[in-house]
Order: structure tokens, then sequence, then C-alpha cells
């Protein structure tokens, strides 16, 4: 590959801090001595790519309605100009970046999100997994950098999920508008730890009918893993199957949810999630996650 178009690669992935307009770097606002040069005596071993296959996930990003990239589409993030200020490569440091701020949300949230939806068909919703059929999704990511609240403590933002999903023959049957159902887990980055959330069922003797209800299920008190992770690169894994749900930090640290809940939820479809879903919509919020590694299998 010639030196030029290595140049004009790098100058599409790499990103550069400057100035804000509505939270997203226009990099001709850069004071001139902080504008980047092109280096020529670059080589391939200088850049690096995320180990991610983008062809089964789509993308939501906090602009538009709020807007999603859906496979074939999401392939070409590098060259399309909607998810670049969001979705964008490090290639110093092989990551896949994810920037988000307080924008457009989703019909069932108040919250923004850069954040991947897993789509088991590429382009479709509609076909997703049980726990009894198993998953898995193994990831390395760190938190780039994220606002602070008025007290001086960190926002937070969920880092992956596993969310619900109603067939239409459930959703139908509980007159419903549409096929959302809770979110299983939530994994957080929140005071420098990890932080995991998942749903308890209420009432335990609910019928198969008022299970599928959003009500039926409750908040758990939550679990900090015991260590912090910082800014510094990490690797989360979770792993289901039938009645049991474990989360996995750095290899080392387990959190394992084998419980009658478990058993309950199985009456759900459901779909990874993972990326930065800013907990806060203070206007002057934000947060940067990187991901180097994503893998799901089934």
């Amino acid at each position: 590959m010639s030196t030029f178009l290595l140049l004009c690669f790098a100058a599409t992935t790499i990103s550069c801090q400057g100035t804000y307009e509505n939270n997203i770097v226009l990099e001709s606002e850069m004071p001139q001595e902080e504008q980047e040069t092109p280096n020529e005596n670059i080589t391939n071993k200088d850049f690096k790519l995320p180990n991610i296959d983008l062809s089964n996930w789509k993308v939501t990003l906090p602009i538009g309605k709020p807007d999603e990239i859906e496979p074939p589409e999401i392939l070409n993030y590098g060259t399309n100009s909607k998810l670049k200020p969001f979705f964008y490569n490090d290639s110093i440091n092989g990551a896949l970046v994810f920037y988000t701020y307080p924008g457009a949300s989703t019909a069932n949230s108040s919250y923004s999100r850069t954040e991947l939806r897993e789509q088991m068909v590429p382009g479709s919703n509609s076909t997703n997994w049980t726990f009894k059929e198993g998953a898995r999704m193994k990831g390395t990511l760190s938190l780039e950098n994220i606002s602070k609240k008025s007290d001086g403590d960190y926002d937070k933002t969920i880092i992956m999920q596993i969310h619900g999903r109603l067939t239409n023959q459930q959703r139908d049957l509980i007159g419903q508008k549409d096929n959302n159902a809770p979110p299983m887990l939530k994994i957080y980055w929140q005071d420098k730890k990890v932080r995991v959330k998942t749903k308890y069922l209420i009432d335990l003797d609910a019928s198969e009918t008022d299970i599928l209800r959003t009500d039926s299920w409750g908040n758990d008190d939550g679990y900090n893993f015991p260590i912090e992770v910082g800014f510094d690169k990490f690797t989360l894994e979770v792993i289901v199957s039938e009645g049991r749900m474990e989360v996995i930090l750095n290899d080392n640290y387990s959190k394992v949810y084998e419980n009658i809940h478990m058993e309950k939820w199985g009456i759900f479809e459901n779909y990874f999630k993972a990326g930065n879903y800013l907990g806060s919509t203070d206007p002057t919020a934000y947060a940067t996650v990187k991901y180097y590694d994503l893998t799901v299998s089934h």
C-alpha cells in the first residue's frame, strides 16, 4: 500500500481532541499547534484494528429519532458520515470507539446511547435466543473518559446488557404495542468499578401471562465487583444457560445467578447489547468507551 493511501486511512481512523459543538469534536476549530500532521515514516505496523465482526450487530446513535445503522451499512462505518462522530476506530490502540452524549433516546428510555444491538439474522430484530439455547458474549474494553456530576462524582454508563424481547404472540397476548421486555442484565461502569444489575420476579406465583409484563419484574440491589477497573483495559464475559447467568471480570472474578428468577426468565427471548449507554441527561454529560474485541457465540 502506498504512503499516500496509508495517510488517507489514518486520517479517517485516528480521532482528534479539540473544541466541542453539541459535544461533537470539530477538527477545524482545534488550535493550529494541536493539529496532527502526517508522519511520512508511518508503516503498516502502526495501524491496529479492533477484533470485532459487525456482521450481526446494528448500532443506535444519540441523534435522529434515534438513528440506527444496520448491516450491511454498519460494515462501512469508517466512511459513514453519520457514524463518524460517535462510532469510529482508534487505530493507534486497535479499538472501536463509542462516543455519546444526551440526545435522542429510544421509546422506552430517557437516556441516550451509542450502543450495539445483536442481530442473529443481519438486518432483523425478529430472531433471538433463549436461556435454554444458551449464549456467551466476551469483550475487552476500557472507559476512555466520562463527565462528572455537580458533586464531583463520575457519571455512569452501561457497557453490556442482556435485553428481553416478547415474541409477536406474547406481545398480542398481553396487549402490548411493541415487543419490548425488561433487560435481565445491565453491566455498568460506575465509580470506577464494574457494577451488575439484574431482575427478580416480584410474585413467584404469577401466571405465565403475567410474567410477560414489565411491571412483574423488580430491580435487585446490584453487585459491585471487588476491584476497581478505573480507566484501564479490562475483560468482561457473560455466559447464560437454562436457569443460570454468570458474569466474569478479567477471567478471575465471577458473579453467578442461579435461582428461581433465572428459571422463570426462560419464558423470554433475549439479545446482547454492548457499547456506551450514558446514565445522565445533563446537557454537558458525555462518555467515551473503547472496545478492543467483542465476540458472541450460541
